[in-house]
């Protein structure tokens, strides 16, 4: 049985996203005072009394408006709601009862679903006059809460878990692989979650920035589930002007914080670009599996040299990252996505592997016979054991007679027999160094 999915829906500027943030205990949706933050959906996980359930935010409600963004918002909150066994309504305790909250409770009606109304941003335990307005919704019980303060944040979860339909999944679900889409704005990210789920499952438009949140969807390939992740794009520093762009970069370091695979998505048109190099160290630097998908290679004239020069000049800029795989794709027609399924399916393998003691022995002293340790002053490096001591990433304990005297191109070296012998593509390796003597891991 799946968990119960809660939609919160309403107006701009109600505290939606900062609800959100209090129910989940993190700062995931961006919350700020201007209309129209949120724009795609936001799931997230949520406990309450060992109920477990999903919490979907979503952009603001403007019923009537006619801008093209904003009837977009409409469009996931229609899909939202469709999929949602509980709707959370939140109101502005502060303003008090407008137009739009008659329009949006006439429409949650026809939804037929459960609604929760949440009257938000009641800052004391005076109850304001405005508050008595939102009976004439029609709503039986009023939950008063202040999302800032965390007042009144119990009962409201009491009265959600109520609706859950008796037969829902309530435990939490196993960790799965999660897969982040990282790149600069505008390289068809959103497109392609949305070409994989076969669906609108993120706003796409012709403007830079349309995505601002880090947006998680599931995805099932060849039998196994993912959570891919589409962040906002990642533009040059100059080129961040507003808070709530800044606050987008931070959600995207965030996302390719809680990954296990990142994928850069660079534009076959223009090529790699200073950009994505420093995006994809980022997820180096955090020991993420990596792939590097062209898109739009449609667009690109090709000769039989194309191919070869295009992987070439990308490889002479990511130097620092040879192992990541490298996928040539087109999300608009659906060219070889399949080979970025088999790319991602590699990288999520190759994290896992792990190598017998004994094996990874043999390997490092063939090695040293063919290549002697370095010396330094009289001194000769001498390694004398070593074990991986864990996974995703792969990380390797060795044992030697002076840490000093391990010149970092020696390492390199290790890490080139290793990866020789066995499948890390896509994958990073970690070395740490240890002093015979030292306590063991």
């Amino acid at each position: 049985m799946k968990r119960p999915l809660v939609c919160v829906v309403g107006r701009p500027n109600v505290g939606k996203s900062t609800l959100f943030n209090k129910l989940i205990n993190r700062r995931i949706a961006i919350t700020e005072d201007i209309p129209g933050v949120t724009r795609d959906r936001l799931y997230q996980d949520c406990e309450w009394q060992n109920k477990h359930f999903i919490l979907c935010d979503t952009g603001g409600l403007e019923p009537n408006s006619e801008d093209v963004i904003l009837k977009k918002i409409k469009e996931q909150v229609d899909v939202a709601m469709e999929n949602a066994d509980v709707i959370l309504f939140v109101v502005d305790g502060k303003l008090g009862l407008t137009d739009d909250d008659m329009e949006i409770a006439n429409y949650l009606r026809r939804t037929k679903k459960p609604v929760v109304i949440s009257v938000n941003k009641v800052d004391s335990h005076k109850t304001p006059m405005e508050v008595y307005e939102f009976y004439s919704l029609g709503y039986e019980k009023l939950n008063i809460i202040s999302s800032t303060q965390g007042f009144g944040l119990g009962d409201l979860l009491d009265e959600i878990v109520k609706e859950f339909p008796k037969n829902s999944y309530t435990e939490k679900e196993d960790e799965i692989t999660k897969v982040a889409l990282i790149g600069k704005p505008n390289v068809g990210k959103s497109s392609l979650i949305n070409k994989i789920l076969g669906k609108n499952r993120m706003i796409v438009s012709d403007i830079a920035g349309t995505t601002r949140d880090s947006i998680d969807s599931r995805v099932s390939i060849n039998g196994k589930d993912y959570i891919f992740t589409d962040t906002a794009g990642l533009r040059r520093k100059k080129n961040i002007t507003e808070n709530l762009e800044k606050y987008s970069v931070i959600r995207t370091l965030n996302a390719i914080e809680r990954s296990d695979i990142a994928i850069l998505l660079i534009d076959a048109t223009e090529g790699i670009t200073e950009q994505d190099t420093k995006v994809i160290g980022f997820a180096k630097e955090q020991n993420k599996a990596l792939i590097v998908a062209v898109n739009k290679w449609d667009l690109v004239v090709k000769d039989n040299k194309t191919y070869k020069k295009f992987e070439d000049e990308i490889r002479t800029k990511l130097s620092f990252v040879q192992y990541a795989q490298i996928v040539f794709i087109s999300v608009k027609t659906g060219q070889r996505l399949d080979k970025l399924f088999e790319a991602i399916e590699i990288a999520d393998e190759n994290y896992s592997l792990r190598i017998s003691t004994g094996i990874l022995n043999d390997i490092i002293n063939e090695a040293i016979v063919h290549n002697a340790p370095p010396t330094d002053k009289g001194q000769r490096l001498k390694i004398f054991y070593t074990s991986q001591v864990s996974t995703r990433p792969a990380k390797f304990l060795i044992f030697v007679n002076k840490i000093e005297l391990m010149h970092f191109s020696y390492l390199r070296y290790i890490e080139n027999q290793i990866r020789k012998n066995f499948s890390f593509i896509s994958v990073p390796i970690v070395f740490e160094l240890r002093q015979r003597g030292e306590e063991n891991v």
